[in-house]
């Protein structure tokens, strides 16, 4: 049975995939406040997305700032498949993959400059902004992936599994391996 908290949480990190589908649609009609929803209502998970792949803040924000452009300029071409944030997310990723092409260089982000640049509009509690920042020093990328998409972006674990096109058990076994990491590590700073 869910506790409170985690009930909250599920209802906070939501994506109301019709709202965001209508978003695109509005984008897609050139109406410029669509995209200003759009943005509000996803730039923290895109973001951390993109940061975790990044692992630079300036790239990270280059990254949010392309893919916005892309979701502008690609918004007629989308086609509702009832995963409006997974067509984002892959532009972003492909955004990413792109600039670690161009620059050849993964740069790691200091304790400072993750805490400033942390969207602070709200959409991230106090506790999960702790555990990103922990997150970033302590696992591999994938498993940053996973559990920012899970934590942050609000994906379940089998939606997980497609994006990254990865076997459910592995994204699974990773997330678990990843939250003990993160456990271990933090009860040994107690």
């Amino acid at each position: 049975m869910p506790n409170d908290r985690s009930a909250s949480y599920e209802k906070k990190y939501a994506y109301n995939n019709e709202d965001l589908d209508s978003c695109l649609r509005r984008i897609a009609a050139k109406e410029e406040e669509a995209l200003a929803d759009l943005y509000y209502q996803t730039s923290a998970a895109v973001y951390s997305f993109a940061l975790s792949i990044l692992r630079h803040t300036h790239d990270a924000e280059d990254v949010l700032q392309e893919c916005y452009i892309a979701v502008y300029q690609a918004a007629g071409e989308y086609r509702s498949a009832k995963k409006p944030m997974a067509w984002i997310l892959t532009i972003a990723k492909n955004l990413c993959l792109q600039k670690i092409r161009q620059q050849k260089k993964i740069a790691e982000v200091s304790d400072d400059e993750w805490e400033k640049l942390l969207p602070n509009n709200g959409t991230i509690p106090s506790e999960e902004r702790i555990l990103l920042t922990e997150a970033l020093k302590q696992l591999s990328a994938q498993e940053l992936q996973i559990v920012v998409l899970h934590i942050v972006s609000g994906f379940k674990h089998r939606e997980i599994a497609q994006f990254l096109e990865m076997p459910l058990a592995t994204v699974l076994s990773k997330y678990h391996r990843a939250i003990k990491k993160l456990k271990k590590n933090y009860l040994q700073g107690e």
